[in-house]
């Protein structure tokens, strides 16, 4: 190859795509130099070893990847790392906490038998996690009454669960469990 047209190995970027970032994950920040290409759904499980969270379509469609940033549910297969710099990012490993028991999502799935193969859990428990704080908080969904109070916590019953969760796709049909599962941790 002409030495004027050699390449940095592929195996690294150039230090011009890449930038440090802090995320604090389950209560604990990490500081990465991150290439800007990286999504976080790899950086968790590669760089972290957190391999709760799954690589399904790798499109945003199948909500394996399903953890919560600041809060809120997210595709982490979608979001590049770099742009998360600053943010708490929850996975189904922090969602318990340091102690030892289960966070209720968690016990209801478990409880339920909510879960068959068990490869979409993960991304169903963070995303029912997400679904009862977007509620409890007076966001609507599709299938919320246009009449129902502005800001008011959203009542979550059968069809509202079953709404808030389409975006988390289950291939052994598992979903009667998972809402039964949720309806147990409904305030």
């Amino acid at each position: 190859m002409d030495s004027q047209h050699e390449s940095a190995p592929a195996s690294r970027p150039p230090e011009s795509s890449r930038s440090e970032t802090t995320l604090r994950v389950n209560g604990k920040p990490h500081t990465l130099t991150v290439d800007h290409r990286r999504v976080l759904l790899d950086l968790l499980r590669e760089d972290l070893g957190l391999a709760g969270a799954k690589k399904g379509c790798d499109h945003g469609q199948c909500g394996a990847c399903t953890v919560l940033v600041d809060g809120r549910r997210v595709n982490s297969c979608l979001l590049f790392a770099v742009a998360l710099d600053g943010c708490e990012i929850a996975t189904v490993e922090g969602l318990a906490g340091d102690g030892e028991e289960l966070h209720p999502v968690q016990r209801a799935f478990l409880d339920r038998d909510a879960f068959q193969c068990g490869y979409c859990t993960p991304g169903q428990i963070c995303s029912a996690v997400g679904a009862l704080a977007e509620a409890a908080a007076g966001h609507p969904s599709h299938v919320t009454d246009p009449a129902a109070p502005s800001g008011a916590p959203v009542e979550l019953d059968r069809e509202e669960i079953r709404e808030r969760l389409s975006g988390n796709l289950c291939r052994c049909g598992a979903y009667p469990r998972i809402a039964d599962a949720v309806e147990d941790v409904i305030p």
